[in-house]
């Protein structure tokens, strides 16, 4: 990574930065197919963003000042107002994971995470995930994730380089995920 890059917990001045690389990153989840098929991935309004830079976790990498990535951990009580997400916390309950079953009280989610596509490959991907996953490990043991089965580059950086570990495989919407579990404790890093 770049020494110029900076880390850091996201504030309130950040969140019209957010919103901005969320907009301008939004698609790349989906595969050329989806998009002509006019299937769009997940965004957060300011008031969503606003709720989790204030009570959840939010980390952004900076460069010159200017917001190019940024990653999401939030508790359930914020995700559970999207169908998926209670569809997801459905599923926890029968999961173990290091000999714990997984609930809405020892995770959170994670994600998403969005890089701006000029800093790619640099270690801001790294960065980033090691940065919140410390910040959410002085409250909870994990942090849960899903990504699209048809997602293979968010699917490798996950698995390949945060050391995530996939832990079932869920449908929801005509679209499959993998679903995976990080622990905040120094299991992978």
């Amino acid at each position: 990574m770049k020494n110029n890059i900076n880390v850091r917990i996201a504030t309130a001045t950040d969140i019209q930065s957010l919103a901005a690389l969320e907009q301008s990153q939004l698609q790349d989840e989906l595969s050329i197919e989806q998009r002509n098929n006019s299937l769009d991935g997940q965004s957060f309004s300011q008031t969503d963003l606003t709720c989790l830079v204030t009570q959840h976790w939010v980390v952004v990498a900076e460069f010159d000042k200017q917001i190019i990535g940024y990653v999401i951990a939030g508790r359930w009580a914020f995700f559970k107002q999207w169908p998926i997400y209670r569809n997801l916390l459905n599923r926890l309950s029968k999961i173990e994971y290091d000999k714990a079953k997984l609930t809405e009280k020892n995770c959170c989610q994670y994600g998403p995470i969005w890089i701006a596509t000029a800093y790619r490959g640099q270690g801001i991907f790294e960065a980033l995930v090691q940065f919140i996953r410390k910040a959410v490990s002085k409250q909870l043991p994990y942090m849960v994730t899903f990504i699209a089965e048809d997602n293979a580059g968010s699917f490798a950086a996950h698995t390949r380089k945060a050391g995530m570990q996939v832990v079932d495989f869920i449908s929801f919407d005509e679209r499959d995920y993998y679903l995976l579990v990080l622990p905040t404790t120094d299991y992978f890093f």
